[in-house]
């Protein structure tokens, strides 16, 4: 009796060890597969993060280039406004500016 019930026991145990190796293996699974779905939402994520950035990069250059040639043309205009008005500020004077000159230059000072 004595060795059966030994026996009995060892049953046991074995049996005991069965399952928690197969809770073990199960929950080592379960987490591989947790694992697995986390990395798949992340990189879910980032390629969405992604595409937004890039999105948001390609309308900001796209708003800057084409005000680029606005911009551009705008400042050929001004810088030609301005040339104009020097040019004729300049021939308005020029009679004045060569006569001072010509008084600076002939006057002599004692």
């Amino acid at each position: 009796m004595e060795a059966s019930r030994g026996q009995n026991g060892i049953q046991l145990l074995l049996a005991a060890e069965q399952e928690a190796q197969h809770i073990v293996n199960t929950a080592k699974t379960a987490k591989m597969a947790r694992l697995k779905q986390a990395k798949e939402e992340a990189e879910r994520e980032i390629a969405d993060f992604r595409a937004q950035m890039e999105a948001e990069y390609q309308r900001k250059l796209a708003e800057s280039s084409g005000d680029s040639g606005a911009n551009v043309k705008r400042l050929e205009q001004e810088t030609d406004t301005k040339i104009e008005e020097l040019k004729a500020q300049s021939s308005s004077i020029s009679s004045d500016v060569v006569q001072m000159l010509l008084k600076y230059v002939t006057t002599v000072k004692n």
